[in-house]
């Protein structure tokens, strides 16, 4: 035999089948072009370094046209090498450590799902038998009395859980959470593109934390100083402005923040005691600043500040003796809160004359609290006996729905808010342990049209 024999020979030995012998491309394809068809002698155990040659025939084609066969066969192989080594791995599998079948290539269970559709996050709406304006609940988290506020197409508030929430109105899902702890009540103040909260309130330290209002990653830090301290019982100490600016009561001052770059603008001195809520009108002109009863036995009093000149255009306090706050500023003057306990109402000074204050709504009992929310051009008042919208500029109820009780306990609507034309509010019932984002239809009243 000649050395072209030889090395023919050689390489067809080593492409024979045997255990723990790899293969190449080459080789493959070689055998392919070489090796006789279908139908021949099954050959003998080889004796030697000689192996049978192939037949001729079929093509036509001589052994000195092998190699090129090869070479040219690796081309139409390679392609399918990496399918050849798929297939030879996959028949290899070990079995699933439960000893079940292993998984096959094309299985859904080979890797997790992951979707970020909020749909598929939420409960189905439930309908809630008898509520006000046909509410239904739209999801079941568990939210902060007072705290949801709407802005730009989408709800926020403050969770159960200690976490600031941005939640789809359309769904009910929380679509961006980030954790908050709460030193006072006070819901979110969304200026821009930023959603500020309060993250610390004690002594002569206040802080202010702003949220990008889309994914509510922290954007920036504002410490404002409380000159005298912080009062007591604070509500609602943080709000803003028509100007755009953050307003926030700080001891014995209001301290007017830009939230831009986090300098002063002005200070307003309070000088019948220590701010415990601050509002402002709509059309910047007045400042309201509530000063907290500093005891039981003592009334709720409010200050009315003429803006820019700072001048005092009243001081009044309410008829009757407890805490107050949660102030809320429209074109006829203002909104607030008082009682304790059982027995929380709104009420509305028109101008800020607290001495012609009246109750707006029936309130809420049990522990429960009832707050003003201005959404969607009216006045909103919900609680455990009713839920109505009001005129901003006079205060007259326009529109009420009666809150039923659940099995004889109370529910709880929370005060309103607007996004697209659907009011949205925390509900909750202790006969059902039930709570959530419930969405409802209020008659066109309550459209905010002529307020």
């Amino acid at each position: 035999m000649n050395n072209e024999e030889r090395r023919l020979a050689d390489i067809l030995h080593r492409i024979t089948p045997e255990p723990s012998r790899q293969v190449t491309v080459e080789q493959v394809a070689y055998r392919l072009v070489s090796e006789p068809r279908p139908g021949r002698q099954p050959r003998g155990r080889q004796t030697g370094s000689r192996v049978p040659r192939p037949r001729r025939g079929g093509l036509g084609l001589s052994r000195a046209w092998a190699p090129a066969l090869a070479a040219a066969a690796v081309v139409v192989i390679a392609g399918a090498s990496a399918g050849i080594a798929v297939l030879a791995n996959s028949h290899h599998t070990p079995p699933s450590a439960a000893g079940g079948p292993a998984s096959s290539a094309g299985s859904s269970s080979s890797a997790p799902t992951q979707t970020s559709s909020s749909a598929e996050q939420t409960t189905p709406a439930t309908a809630v038998g008898g509520a006000p304006w046909g509410a239904k609940l739209i999801d079941h988290q568990e939210l902060l009395q007072g705290s949801l506020v709407s802005a730009d197409g989408s709800l926020y508030a403050i969770g159960n859980t200690s976490t600031l929430d941005r939640i789809d109105p359309a769904t009910g899902a929380v679509v961006a959470s980030v954790p908050y702890n709460m030193p006072v009540l006070n819901p979110p103040v969304v200026v821009g593109n930023t959603v500020w909260m309060v993250s610390s309130y004690n002594g002569g330290n206040i802080v202010l934390q702003g949220y990008d209002a889309r994914t509510l990653a922290r954007t920036s830090s504002i410490p404002v100083p409380a000159i005298g301290g912080v009062g007591l019982g604070g509500q609602g100490v943080l709000t803003s402005g028509p100007d755009g600016n953050l307003y926030v009561a700080a001891g014995e001052m209001v301290q007017v923040v830009n939230p831009a770059d986090g300098q002063e603008v002005h200070q307003v001195q309070v000088l019948a005691g220590r701010a415990s809520s601050v509002a402002v009108s709509p059309d910047g002109s007045k400042l309201y600043v509530g000063i907290a009863a500093k005891a039981t036995s003592t009334p709720f009093r409010l200050v009315v500040f003429n803006l820019p000149s700072d001048t005092i255009a009243s001081q009044t306090a309410l008829a009757s003796s407890g805490d107050g706050g949660n102030l809320v500023a429209t074109s006829g003057g203002v909104w607030g809160t008082t009682g304790s306990g059982h027995s929380e109402w709104v009420w509305f000074a028109p101008n800020g004359n607290l001495a012609r204050a009246v109750q707006v709504g029936q309130g809420a009992g049990g522990g429960l609290t009832s707050f003003p929310s201005y959404s969607g051009g009216v006045v909103w008042v919900g609680g455990t006996g009713d839920v109505v919208c009001a005129d901003p500029a006079t205060g007259q109820v326009r529109a009420k729905a009666e809150i039923p009780a659940d099995h004889g306990v109370a529910q709880y609507f929370a005060s309103p808010v607007i996004v697209g034309g659907q009011a949205y509010s925390s509900y909750q019932t202790d006969a059902s342990q039930q709570t959530g984002l419930a969405r409802m239809t209020p008659p066109a009243a309550c459209s905010g049209v002529n307020s």
